[in-house]
């Protein structure tokens, strides 16, 4: 409201009684908030805790904030209380009572001392600074109202967030510490340990972190307070909580590793029996494989027959390492071991059947050869040519390049062209070009 101008109009008993009734529920809502100030569980938290940072400076500003609120909130009541006593003299109030009272309701009443608000380290109006110069402070009751509304909404938002973060991160952060002992204690069991596995590493520092984090949170609540985008409300916002849902991460990760080297110690002797197995059939399919070539290189001419390796050692070696951690339950080591032997089981019997396939191609080639030689012969009995002079040179001559040792399979694959030639002119059907393999349906057999 405006100041009370000496020559303006006097107000009369209803605007007296209305302002009165007015500044009367403003004044019970005030001390209603002002003891729920006082009693909230932040506040005193906060009055008892050992407060660092951030949170220090602003509760050395709230603290002061609430004490001038409480100043004002008694300058006020005084005023209220003179006007009160002033219209209740008599049932009519004289002039000389609503010209006093028209100065208490609309004027500038309440004075404050200028020490009372210069040591107070609160915020002056509109984010200013109060200057300790300052003698007094001369309000309205409509202003004071406004500053008291101001010191309330910024010391209660100050108190709510402060609340907000303890009542929030440190019951987690205990849990999730709780959580981490018993993680800790099952490591310690599978031989997960710092310096020892990364596991074990990143569980020291999971310690470490959940420490300093509980220190910093109840030091420092507002350190970890994110205030909402736009909101005005006191209290608008949330804890801030990245650092503990990424050690919550952590966490969870060691978890599935402990849990991955629980599941080795399962069945770690399954694994390693299956894994000898795998590694014994890659062994047997080499040494067929170099029987093989043996055989090749003695019944095949003219053909190139790749070198087959031996046995792969250091995958037994490793096999050997494996079974010596499974006897001294170092779990943590053999888990990683094992999930690299195993792929590595496979691939080395995967080329061990690679080699001996093709160390056995040559004889594949020379079977495929004799079958379509026979083929054709049995074709060539059907339609009663069996005796024809040249299909028999032909025939005869293929055979005895198929049936000898060492077979020349570049000499034998063109016999039994021309052979096929020949039985072609003599049925009627297109002759073959030499030099080239048969067509898929001549592969196939003649009974087509």
């Amino acid at each position: 409201m405006a100041d009370t101008d000496p020559a303006g109009p006097v107000m009369d008993r209803d605007e007296v009684d209305r302002a009165l009734a007015r500044l009367g529920a403003e004044h019970e809502a005030i001390e209603t908030s002002l003891l729920a100030l006082q009693d909230h569980a932040g506040r005193r938290l906060l009055e008892g805790a050992e407060l660092t940072g951030v949170t220090a400076e602003r509760w050395t500003s709230t603290e002061a904030a609430i004490t001038l609120l409480w100043t004002y909130f008694d300058a006020y009541t005084d005023v209220l209380r003179t006007a009160r006593e002033i219209r209740a003299r008599r049932r009519w109030s004289s002039r000389e009572d609503l010209v006093e009272l028209t100065e208490l309701l609309r004027g500038e009443p309440v004075t404050v001392a200028g020490s009372a608000a210069a040591t107070a380290n609160a915020p002056a109006p509109h984010g200013g600074q109060a200057g300790p110069g300052v003698l007094s402070e001369r309000w309205s009751l409509s202003a004071l109202v406004d500053r008291m509304n101001e010191l309330y909404a910024s010391s209660l938002d100050m108190v709510v967030a402060a609340d907000a973060v303890w009542s929030a991160l440190p019951a987690r952060i205990d849990l999730l510490s709780a959580e981490f002992r018993r993680t800790s204690r099952l490591a310690h069991s599978v031989g997960v340990r710092p310096g020892e596995h990364p596991a074990g590493d990143d569980l020291e520092r999971i310690t470490r972190t959940l420490k300093k984090l509980r220190e910093q949170v109840v030091s420092d609540p507002l350190a970890f307070w994110r205030p909402a985008e736009g909101s005005s409300a006191p209290g608008g916002g949330k804890p801030d909580t990245t650092v503990y849902d990424r050690e919550a991460r952590a966490l969870e990760d060691v978890r599935r590793e402990i849990d991955a080297v629980l599941a080795v110690r399962q069945d770690a002797e399954k694994r390693i029996v299956r894994l000898r197995d795998v590694l014994s059939r890659a062994d047997r399919t080499l040494a067929e494989a170099r029987t093989a070539r043996g055989e090749v290189l003695a019944k095949i001419a003219a053909t190139e027959v790749p070198v087959v390796s031996g046995p792969p050692t250091a995958l037994q070696e490793q096999l050997s390492t494996a079974a010596e951690y499974r006897r001294h339950a170092q779990w943590h080591r053999l888990s990683p071991l094992l999930e690299s032997l195993e792929q590595k089981a496979e691939d080395e019997l995967l080329r061990a059947r690679e080699s001996l396939t093709a160390v056995t191609a040559p004889l594949a080639v020379r079977a495929e050869l004799r079958g379509r030689l026979d083929a054709y012969r049995a074709k060539v009995t059907r339609h009663g040519l069996a005796e024809d002079p040249l299909l028999v040179e032909r025939y005869e001559k293929a055979r005895r390049m198929l049936w000898s040792a060492p077979c020349d399979l570049r000499a034998a694959e063109q016999a039994v062209l021309r052979y096929q030639q020949a039985v072609a002119e003599l049925l009627g059907a297109a002759p073959g070009v030499p030099g080239q393999g048969a067509g898929p349906d001549e592969r196939r057999g003649p009974g087509a």
